[in-house]
C-alpha cells in the first residue's frame, strides 16, 4: 500500500469518479472533515449535493465494506435513521481510477447536548433497536474489538516502530503490562459478555441531532463487540458517568435487555481507545495529512501525557465500575 494513498485524488478525479456512474456534477468539490478515509461534498446538478467518501486503500476488503453497507441498509430498513450509501447500478460500493468509493445523502444537525437526561434516554432506545439488529446476524469480514486486536497489537506497534522516546520506553513498557494485566482481570471479572455487531464508534461527534431525533453517521468503524462499547462513551467522565448510564439504560432497556456485567468492560475500553488511537495515528503518519493534523504527536510532551493517562488508567482499573442502578 502506497504511504500517500492520495495523491492523486485530485478534484478532477474525484468529479470523474463521480460522473462514472452516470451523475453530473456541477463542479462543486468541498473536503470535509476525515482523516482516515477522504470525504467530500459534492454539488450535483439534478438535485441536492451528495457526499462521497473514498475508502483508504488496504484498509478494508471490499467485502468487509459490503458487509458494513448492508449493515446500514439493515438499520434504516428497521425505521433507524442511520445515513446509510446509495446504491446505483445496484451497488453501493464503487471503483474507478484505483480508488473505491460510496455515496451517501448529505445531511445536517448538531451534536447532542450532553448530559440532558431526556436526549441520553432517546439515544439509549435507539441504540437498543440498533443492537436488536446487530444481534441478528454475524459479521464474517470485519473485525473484533479484543484485548489483542486494541490493546496488544498497538503498543507492541508503538514499542517496535520506535515511537515511544528512549527515556520513556521502559515505563510506558512496564506500564502497558500491568494495562494488560488489569484489563483481563476486568475481562475475567466480566465473564463471557456477549458480542454483536455494534456501531463501535458512538460518541456525540457521530450524532446528528435534528428535530429532537438521533441520526447516526459513520458506519467506518463497526466491528463485532460488546454493547457497553456503544453506550461508554455518551456517558462522560468516569466519575460522573452513573447517571448518565442510567438515563442511557433507562431507553436502552425498553427494547433490549442489557448485561450488568458489561459495566467491568467500561474501564478496558476506555484504556483501549487510548492505546489504539496513538498506535492509529503512529500507523498514518506517512500520509501527509497526520502530521499536519497532530503536529503535537512526536513530541516528548505528548507521551508523557500518554503514561500520565496510562497511569490513571491503571488506577481506574482498580475501582468498582459505576453503578447506574
Amino acid at each position: 500500500m502506497s504511504d500517500t494513498p492520495y495523491a492523486d485524488l485530485d478534484p478532477d478525479r474525484i468529479l470523474d469518479a463521480i460522473e462514472s456512474l452516470g451523475l453530473r456534477s456541477d463542479g462543486r468539490v468541498l473536503g470535509l472533515n476525515s482523516y482516515e478515509n477522504r470525504v467530500y461534498r459534492i454539488g450535483m446538478e439534478d438535485g441536492p449535493p451528495l457526499v462521497a467518501k473514498f475508502y483508504r486503500p488496504g484498509r478494508w476488503t471490499d467485502e468487509a465494506i459490503d458487509e458494513e453497507h448492508s449493515f446500514a441498509a439493515q438499520l434504516q430498513a428497521a425505521d433507524l435513521s442511520v445515513v446509510a450509501p446509495l446504491h446505483h447500478a445496484g451497488r453501493s460500493l464503487h471503483h474507478h481510477g484505483g480508488h473505491r468509493f460510496a455515496l451517501f445523502p448529505l445531511r445536517g444537525g448538531h451534536a447532542p447536548e450532553p448530559g440532558d437526561r431526556e436526549t441520553l434516554r432517546h439515544i439509549g432506545r435507539v441504540l437498543g433497536r440498533l443492537h436488536a439488529v446487530g444481534d441478528g446476524e454475524r459479521f464474517r469480514h470485519r473485525g473484533a474489538l479484543t484485548l489483542d486486536s486494541h490493546g496488544h497489537d498497538p503498543i507492541d506497534y508503538l514499542l517496535d516502530e520506535g515511537w515511544i522516546p528512549p527515556e520513556l520506553e521502559g515505563n510506558f513498557e512496564s506500564l502497558a503490562e500491568a494495562l494488560l494485566d488489569a484489563m483481563h482481570d476486568c475481562h475475567d471479572r466480566a465473564g463471557d459478555v456477549h458480542m454483536l455487531r455494534i456501531h463501535g464508534d458512538i460518541h456525540p461527534g457521530n450524532i446528528l441531532w435534528r428535530e429532537d431525533q438521533a441520526h447516526f453517521v459513520d458506519l467506518d468503524d463497526t466491528l463485532t463487540g460488546p454493547a457497553v462499547q456503544d453506550l461508554w462513551m455518551l456517558a462522560g467522565r468516569r466519575e460522573d458517568s452513573a447517571e448518565p448510564l442510567r438515563w442511557l439504560l433507562e431507553g436502552y432497556e425498553q427494547f433490549r435487555p442489557f448485561d450488568r456485567r458489561e459495566l467491568h468492560l467500561i474501564e478496558p475500553l476506555r484504556t483501549l481507545r487510548l492505546l489504539h488511537y496513538n498506535a492509529w495515528i503512529a500507523r498514518r503518519w506517512h500520509d501527509p495529512a497526520f502530521p499536519v493534523a497532530f503536529p503535537w504527536f512526536q513530541a516528548p510532551r505528548h507521551w508523557e501525557s500518554v503514561i500520565t493517562q496510562m497511569q490513571e488508567q491503571l488506577a481506574a482499573l482498580q475501582e468498582a465500575p459505576p453503578d447506574p442502578d
